[in-house]
């Protein structure tokens, strides 16, 4: 190739690079500004407002992090159920499911905004399950008398922070609802660019939901790790249900929840056919049952 000809071509691929990137990165502050997965106090007052939902925004300040919550229903209930998303997701995930009276008669409810997620310090996630449980805890005791039982609803990554809850505070926990839950270390999908994002040359402009799951991803595996021994301190009534064609979490979380939940007074391991990962969207009559019968397994 001659070496004017060479120069054109290089020049071209030089500006085909530096287009793709400038794309690229607009791209990410697209996504950034209208994929967010949560919803503002305003837009979720309004939905409880046109919906008869009795439901109340809370913010509080727990290890250095604002976090946000909502409670929905009487104080009278007969007991509690805390609602815990997935990575990416926030609590207006659930805000639908608010309007049941089935949930609503039994339960007081609450939903939160896990750290890095939400309006609970978006894009500035916690990797230590052990930090963010104890960020949540205050929902059940310091911040509101929770009526028993407390049933924990943990939803993939959530899920994770339930059963870490129960071994961490079991006088706090009375039963886990667990739906495509990520238990062992390893059992899940991952990405080739999971470990690029996290680069620090990278992770400035990646979009902060990207942020914050990609963080978690990370260290999901460790952080399962440290929880190996203390599967056995779980004594409570435990749901399952997963999606028999999950492709984001492997289905041999329920062996490992056969071996590890050695304790239980109550296991129901459930698939459910044809569903891939999300559940809370489309399978709410199964949630809803699984958490009624833990309702009635729980010992008062």
């Amino acid at each position: 190739m001659k070496p004017r000809r060479k120069g054109r071509w290089l020049r071209r691929i030089l500006r085909t690079f530096v287009v793709f990137i400038i794309l690229f990165i607009i791209a990410c502050f697209v996504f950034d500004h209208y994929v967010q997965f949560r919803k503002s106090d305003e837009q979720l007052k309004k939905f409880y407002a046109n919906n008869g939902i009795a439901a109340t925004i809370h913010y509080y300040e727990s290890h250095g992090r604002k976090i946000r919550y909502v409670s929905v229903g009487d104080n009278r209930a007969n007991g509690t159920l805390l609602f815990l998303h997935g990575s990416p997701g926030s609590m207006s995930f659930y805000s639908g499911r608010f309007r049941d009276n089935d949930i609503i008669e039994k339960f007081k409810i609450y939903a939160v905004d896990r750290p890095g997620y939400g309006y609970s310090g978006f894009g500035d996630p916690e990797p230590s399950i052990e930090k963010q449980t104890a960020m949540i805890r205050p929902i059940l005791d310091s911040l509101n008398k929770a009526h028993r039982p407390v049933i924990l609803v943990g939803s993939s990554y959530g899920a994770s922070i339930a059963c870490r809850m129960a071994m961490d505070y079991p006088d706090l926990v009375d039963g886990l609802v667990l739906t495509g839950p990520s238990l062992g270390p390893g059992l899940e999908t991952y990405f080739w660019f999971t470990h690029i994002i996290e680069s620090p040359a990278v992770r400035w402009f990646i979009p902060r939901l990207v942020r914050s799951a990609n963080t978690e991803k990370v260290h999901h595996k460790k952080e399962l790790e440290k929880m190996l021994p203390l599967w056995p301190k779980i004594k409570v009534p435990v749901a399952y249900l997963q999606g028999e064609k999950d492709n984001i979490i492997d289905t041999a979380n329920a062996g490992f929840a056969r071996k590890h939940l050695v304790n239980l007074p109550y296991l129901d391991i459930q698939f459910i056919e044809g569903r891939e990962h999300r559940l809370a969207q489309f399978e709410w009559p199964r949630f809803k049952e699984a958490i009624l019968k833990v309702y009635e397994k729980v010992e008062r």
